[in-house]
């Protein structure tokens, strides 16, 4: 058999032809049940148990937030600059102080942000697509802990559990370059898993 499978037992990825896992010892039978990389009959991340060095590590995913956070604010800048003229020409027209009107296009903007990036991550990930569109870009997927799609609840929780991993000093996402499994607090809490093929 060419190319390399996963091991039934352990999940580890193992070169074709192995009689036995390079990781648990268990022997293997790659025609009978074990996934084989890149095979159609068994999507890459669905049901597919994750191995180490399939996980989206930390730099990769600072890299896709930091697009994420780009998109978003190319998306936002406009709506909240409209509004932000519309208030200084309210100012002009009424005499209201312009410092008063110019706050409601920050506020709109900062609402705007909150609202945007709960439902970009929350409808992206909870997709198909399984990804934002900067973890599509560098092939990553978030999924449950057997590999499969999650709700757009799941997603929700996983989106505001980042708060408290920004609140507590940003440790809940350097929590990703030190856990076996790549997973920052809110990975934990939501029980997700980001992977890479």
């Amino acid at each position: 058999m060419n190319g390399s499978f996963f091991c039934n037992q352990c999940g580890a990825q193992n070169t074709g032809g192995a009689q036995f896992c390079s990781r648990c010892g268990a022997p293997t039978n790659p025609a009978s049940g074990a996934v084989t990389v890149g095979s159609p009959a068994a999507p890459l991340y669905q049901g597919v148990v994750p191995v180490a060095g399939s996980y989206g590590g930390f730099w990769i995913r600072v890299v896709a937030a930091i697009i994420d956070a780009i998109i978003l604010r190319v998306v936002v800048a406009p709506v909240g600059m409209i509004f932000g003229g519309l208030g200084l020409a309210g100012g002009m027209m009424t005499g209201l102080p312009h410092a008063g009107m110019a706050l409601l296009g920050g506020g709109v903007t900062f609402i705007l942000m909150v609202f945007g990036s709960w439902l970009y991550e929350a409808f992206m990930e909870s997709s198909s697509y399984q990804a934002t569109l900067g973890k599509m870009i560098f092939g990553m997927k978030v999924t449950d802990l057997d590999g499969k799609r999650i709700s757009f609840e799941r997603a929700t929780g996983r989106h505001f559990a980042k708060w408290l991993s920004t609140m507590i000093l940003f440790i809940g996402y350097i929590m990703v370059g030190f856990t076996e499994r790549k997973q920052g607090l809110h990975d934990l809490l939501a029980g997700t898993l980001v992977l890479r093929p």
